[in-house]
């Protein structure tokens, strides 16, 4: 692959990495609720990996031309977020261990990290809108290979500025219990409000 087309794609991935949504929000609040931010971020960067496999499989197309399942997948993505984002609002805990509740252990916060950006069909449409445009079938990698990389490329973009988002908030706000609850209510009604976006928007498509 060329080294300009691998950089131009780590510049928009970042770009797009950095602009706060769904794996912003849940990443800082998991940060701010667990022993770590580690599981979330690995939840968040497994779901996309899955995501690559499947736009490199070339099932991601095929899904993208089935409205049916498309709008299945936009609809458990925004429940799963409007539910997940609820929970989050009804237990804004302040930083710390909470080995308690099941659903912020490391297990638990991974497999909610895979939800968030696994039931993401914007996500989806995304990678199958922008990986392509940074391969080319003339090159020695096949393109399945080509778009496994770019995927590779844009979870490592994740994986590190997730971490750093996540524990920046968590060392800024562990100190501040009242400022670290107002903050995880505050993740929790930006998920609750793109899930509703997503359920709007397919019901007005």
């Amino acid at each position: 692959m060329a080294a300009s087309s691998i950089a131009a794609f780590w510049a928009i991935a970042f770009l797009l990495v950095i602009v706060p949504g769904p794996d912003w929000a849940f990443t800082v609040s998991a940060g701010l609720r667990g022993r770590s931010v580690l599981p979330a971020v690995g939840g968040i960067v497994l779901g996309y990996a899955a995501m690559t496999v499947v736009v490199a499989a070339g099932i991601g197309a095929l899904v993208a031309r089935t409205p049916a399942f498309l709008s299945a997948l936009t609809v458990a993505g925004g429940l799963y977020l409007m539910w997940h984002g609820t929970t989050t609002v009804a237990r804004p805990s302040a930083p710390g261990p909470a080995a308690a509740d099941p659903a912020r252990t490391g297990l638990g916060t991974l497999a909610r990290g895979i939800g968030v950006s696994g039931l993401n069909p914007k996500g989806l449409l995304l990678f199958l809108a922008l990986l392509p445009q940074f391969t080319n079938p003339r090159w020695s990698w096949p393109l399945a290979g080509q778009l496994g990389f770019l995927g590779a490329v844009f979870m490592f973009t994740c994986a590190v500025f997730y971490f750093c988002l996540g524990s920046f908030a968590r060392k800024i706000l562990l100190a501040r219990p009242a400022a670290a609850r107002a903050v995880t209510r505050f993740s929790g009604a930006a998920m609750i409000i793109i899930g509703a976006l997503l359920l709007i928007d397919r019901l007005i498509a």
